[in-house]
């Protein structure tokens, strides 16, 4: 029983930090600084990260600290390690002792062994959605046992459905943003399209091809263009537009 209260635990105060960060970053480093807190112990402290895959390019979302953002690096570096291991094999993957880890020789000749004597590197459940891990860095060699294992793994079970609504509001805030620029371009390009209507009294097409043939002829974005031609006939040449997205 006290396992399902700590879990549900997590869960909740995930869907909090949701509702309470600013942006997507802020909520990844809040994640991993959460799973640190969760994951480390009266015996050892560890670092955590968290790795999301955009555009079929792996990269570090959030950590608990520059240490494990260092370890993400040094893997991204090589194209290989422990945690795209576990994000192409979708299983978690255990490194006890780094000293004798015969996967991924390149990374593990390149990592300090000073600092890093065991991981680990969970698949939050995704369903599809999404691809991204939890990395769970100690110095201690064996520092994992099976009951640490699956903590790790309970934390990325309860906090899949937590990442994937942040990656989702992401998503949907760039989209927005998107549209907004789609906007403000479009109506840049209005604007100017009529002040060369007023100034040699043609229509809207040919107004709107007299300003591409300009685009193309000086090498210039149309909006830039479009912005520029703004600028001449106005006393204000920081013109803006103004609608709600």
């Amino acid at each position: 029983m006290a396992e399902n209260i700590t879990a549900e635990s997590v869960r909740v105060h995930l869907d909090d930090l949701v509702l309470s960060s600013s942006h997507v970053e802020e909520f990844l480093h809040e994640l991993a600084v959460a799973a640190a807190a969760d994951l480390s112990s009266s015996a050892q402290d560890v670092s955590c990260s968290v790795t999301v895959v955009r555009r079929k390019k792996a990269a570090t979302a959030g950590s608990s600290d520059a240490h494990a953002l260092a370890m993400d690096e040094l893997q991204y570096a090589f194209n290989d390690g422990p945690c795209l291991s576990a994000l192409r094999e979708n299983a978690t993957v255990h490194v006890p002792d780094l000293e004798t880890e015969h996967r991924w020789p390149e990374y593990v000749a390149a990592v300090n062994h000073s600092v890093l004597g065991s991981m680990l590197a969970v698949p939050f459940p995704g369903g599809g959605e999404f691809q991204a891990a939890l990395n769970v860095y100690s110095a201690r060699r064996h520092a994992f046992s099976g009951e640490a294992i699956g903590r790790a793994e309970s934390f990325a079970v309860q906090g899949s459905s937590s990442l994937r609504l942040a990656l989702r509001i992401a998503q949907l805030t760039d989209a927005r943003d998107d549209l907004a620029a789609a906007m403000v371009s479009r109506t840049t390009i209005n604007l100017a399209a009529g002040a060369i209507m007023a100034q040699n009294r043609c229509s809207q097409e040919t107004a709107m091809a007299i300003l591409k043939r300009a685009s193309s002829t000086r090498n210039i974005k149309l909006r830039d263009l479009a912005a520029s031609v703004i600028a001449s006939v106005t006393d204000n040449p920081t013109v803006t537009t103004h609608f709600d997205v």
